[in-house]
This record gives structure tokens, C-alpha cells and sequence, in this order.
């Protein structure tokens, strides 16, 4: 695993791969529905295809917030990989937190009228967590970055109109920090930027380089 927290880097080494890097032919798989992490993977100019995971997400009693976001990107992995032996496969999940509560994506405009009324003026984690399979037999090579997101004060006048402009409800926390949601920060604590959007890229490049598909 490489763990990338509060600037740290951990890294344990793995078995090299034992087939191909992805081609046109046989495409990159990304183990999820999301537009965004599509988006985000694409910048690095890879062949990849969305095959979205048939996976229980529902945290387990007691679970911490990086324990459930590296089980949940590790299975969206192994998930799809059974489906489709021998492609390289991607998986990512994003778990968000304000103090001991988990923050899922709200659904509603009432739910995230909530979420971000708990998030005014308060510090919030969002751990992503990304796993790669790309071995036979081979168990997935994992990172996890932890963003931290400072919010400045919000008033429900300001709440309102942001959601006017910028419905968030299918993104946990209720904000789209690419878009206008980065007006409702103070300060955001990264090392990847791109983390906060749901797929870290910077740890990303790092699995599949050590998997031996290196990029630019």
C-alpha cells in the first residue's frame, strides 16, 4: 500500500505485474459509474473503460473512515477483475467525515441543505482511497490520500443560492470544489488536488508506474 496523509508517503514494494499493460485493444477498466472520476482519469491519456461495480457500500460497525474507503476501492477492483481476468483494473472510493459522522452523498436538497449546515465553519476529512489490480493473482496495489477541507462560515442564504447555482447531490459533502463549490472554503490541506474530486492521480500514476505502465 502507499499512503499518502499529511504529506507522508508509505509504500510497501509489490510483485511486479504478470500481463500487459493496457492498450487500444485490451483498455484500462475503471470500477465505477462516476462521471467524475471518468473525467479525472482521462487526463492521463490512458485507453479506459467504466464497467460500474456491483458493490455493498454500507460501512461496517465501528469502521474508520480510510479502513472503509481502502476495502470499499479494493473490492470495486476485484469486483470487476473477476468479471474480466486479465485487464488492468481501477477502483476508488470516497469516504467523507465531519468529526465521528459520515457524510454520504446527500440525494436530496434537504439532505444537503443538512450537510452543509453541519460543514459551516468546521473542519472536514474526505479520504480516497484507489486500488489497482494488475497481476494474476495478484492482490490490488492500494493508495489513500486525506484531504483535509477547512469551511468558512455559511449562512442559510448562502446555502440556498449555492445549491440554486450548483446542485451537488450526488457528491458526499454536497460541493463541487472544481466548480463553484470552491467558494465555500477557507482552506483546503492536500497533497493532490485531485483527490478531492474522487480519484487521486498523483497516487494513481505512482501504482501504475510501480506496475509497470509508466506514464509521462
Amino acid at each position: 500500500m502507499i499512503e499518502f496523509a499529511a504529506g507522508k508517503v508509505k509504500e510497501n514494494p509489490m510483485v511486479s505485474a504478470t500481463f500487459p499493460a493496457p492498450s487500444a485493444d485490451r483498455p484500462l477498466l475503471l470500477a465505477s459509474g462516476s462521471r467524475y472520476r471518468a473525467e479525472l482519469l482521462r487526463r492521463l491519456h490512458l485507453p479506459f473503460e467504466a464497467i460500474t461495480a456491483d458493490v455493498d457500500e454500507a460501512p461496517r460497525p465501528g469502521e474508520a473512515p480510510a479502513a472503509l474507503a481502502q476495502r470499499l476501492a479494493a473490492a470495486k477492483a476485484q469486483a470487476v477483475a473477476a468479471r474480466h481476468p486479465g485487464r488492468w483494473v481501477i477502483g476508488s472510493d470516497q469516504v467523507a467525515a465531519a468529526g465521528l459522522r459520515l457524510l454520504g452523498k446527500p440525494g436530496t436538497r434537504e439532505r444537503a441543505v443538512e450537510q452543509l449546515r453541519l460543514l459551516s465553519g468546521r473542519r472536514a476529512q474526505f479520504v480516497t482511497a484507489v486500488a489497482l489490480v494488475a497481476g494474476i493473482d495478484q492482490p490490488p496495489r492500494t493508495a489513500l490520500d486525506t484531504t483535509v477541507v477547512r469551511f468558512r462560515g455559511l449562512t442559510d442564504a448562502e446555502i440556498g443560492r449555492y445549491l440554486d447555482a450548483e446542485p451537488a447531490l450526488d457528491c458526499a459533502g454536497s460541493f463541487k470544489c472544481e466548480g463553484l463549490g470552491i467558494t465555500l472554503f477557507e482552506a483546503i490541506e492536500t497533497r493532490d488536488p485531485t483527490a478531492l474530486v474522487g480519484l487521486p492521480l498523483i497516487a494513481l500514476r505512482q501504482l501504475l508506474a510501480d506496475a509497470g505502465c509508466p506514464l509521462p
